[in-house]
C-alpha cells in the first residue's frame, strides 16, 4: 500500500509498504484524512522521539471494514499503573502513541487497537473529523485552566493548537481572546475566528494565557502577561528551556500548568465542538503530494495552518 515514510533527518518519502498486520483486538482503519502535526515537522528535523524509518500520522479519521466512520485516540496507555488508576491515562509512564511508537496514518490503511476507535456522528464532515485530535488538546487545556467563563484569554501562536485554543475558549464563554503570531496570514485567520490580533507579541493582561509555541521566549511572555493569580497553560513543545521569571511567578502567585494530550472525555468533547466550527485554516492534499507538502511546511511555510493528507478520493 502507499505510505509517506520518515526515512532520515529532514526526509519523508512516498513508498510502497506492506499491508498492516491486524492483531487480536485490533481494527483496520481505511484512512480518509490524516493531519500533519507541528510535532512531526519538528521530529523530522531533529530525530529522537520519532525514530526512522517510520510511518507517522496520529491525527486521523477513516472507515472500518464495515463502513463505520471513525476517528482514533492515538494515546495508548497501559490502563493498569497508578497514573492510569488516577484517571491520568494521557500521561501514563508506559504510554505509546500511534504514529510514534507504532505505524501511523500517513498511509492508506492502519491497524489500531479496537479500544482506541471512536465512532463519528453521522453527517460530520471529513475536514472536521481530521482536526478532532488537535481540538482535543485544546479542550483539555481549557479544562485545566478551569473553563473560566468571562475570562480574558491570551494565546501565543496561531498554529493549529493556538487556533483551536481560541475556538475552544470562545465556545466556552471567554469574554475576549487576543492571539499573537509572527505570521500576518495566521493573524488574519484568527481575526476571522473572533480573536483580536496582537501582532508578534501579546499586548494586554490576561486571566489565562495559552502558550501553543513552547519556546523559552513564549514561556517568559506567558507569565509576564498574566494578571496576579492568573494561570498559564503550556501546550507547545518547541523548547525544553523554561525561560520565565520565577520571582514574578512567586510574587504574583501565578500558576503554570503543563498540558499534554487529553482524556476520553476531552476527545468526545472535541468531536461535538468541531462540527460547528469554521475551519478556514485547514486544507486537504492527496497523499501522493504529502512529501512536498510536509517538506515545505517543515522549511517554514506558514500556510496552510493545518494540512490534511487523504489517500483516497473524497
Amino acid at each position: 500500500m502507499k505510505a509517506l515514510v520518515f526515512t532520515g533527518p529532514g526526509v519523508v518519502e512516498p513508498q510502497d509498504v506492506p499491508e498492516p498486520e491486524v492483531g487480536r483486538d485490533e481494527v483496520l482503519v481505511h484512512v480518509v484524512t490524516s493531519g500533519i502535526c507541528g510535532s512531526e515537522l519538528h521530529g523530522v528535523r531533529t530525530p529522537g522521539f520519532r525514530v526512522p524509518p517510520l510511518v507517522m500520522g496520529h491525527e486521523f479519521a477513516g472507515r472500518t471494514d464495515d463502513g463505520q466512520a471513525v476517528t482514533v485516540n492515538p494515546i495508548l496507555s497501559c490502563g493498569t499503573c497508578d497514573v492510569c488508576a488516577a484517571g491520568l491515562r494521557n500521561v501514563c509512564r508506559n504510554r505509546q502513541i500511534i504514529g510514534v511508537h507504532r505505524p501511523g496514518a500517513f498511509a492508506e490503511r492502519v491497524a489500531v487497537p479496537a479500544a482506541a476507535v471512536v465512532p463519528l456522528p453521522e453527517g460530520l464532515g471529513w475536514t472536521a473529523a481530521g482536526v478532532v485530535e488537535p481540538a482535543a488538546n485544546s479542550v483539555h487545556a481549557w479544562r485545566l485552566a478551569g473553563r473560566p467563563a468571562g475570562a480574558r484569554v491570551g494565546v501565543l501562536g496561531a498554529g493549529a493548537i493556538g487556533l483551536t485554543c481560541l475556538q475552544v475558549a470562545l465556545s466556552g464563554g471567554a469574554a475576549s481572546v487576543e492571539i499573537a503570531d509572527r505570521s500576518p496570514d495566521r493573524l488574519e485567520i484568527a481575526t476571522r475566528l473572533g480573536a483580536r490580533a496582537a501582532g508578534p507579541e501579546l499586548t494586554g493582561e490576561y486571566d489565562v494565557v495559552f502558550d501553543a509555541v513552547g519556546a523559552a521566549a513564549t514561556h517568559e511572555q506567558s507569565l509576564a502577561r498574566l494578571r496576579p493569580g492568573g494561570v498559564a497553560v503550556w501546550l507547545g513543545l518547541a523548547d525544553h528551556v523554561a525561560g520565565y521569571n520565577a520571582l514574578d511567578l512567586v510574587r504574583g502567585e501565578k500558576r503554570v500548568l503543563g498540558s499534554f494530550a487529553y482524556d476520553s472525555a476531552d476527545f468526545a468533547g472535541a468531536i461535538e465542538l468541531v462540527a460547528g466550527w469554521d475551519l478556514p485554516w485547514v486544507e486537504t492534499f492527496p497523499l501522493d503530494e504529502g512529501a512536498a507538502v510536509f517538506t515545505t511546511l517543515m522549511n517554514g511555510r506558514s500556510t496552510p495552518v493545518k494540512a490534511l493528507l487523504t489517500p483516497e478520493p473524497r
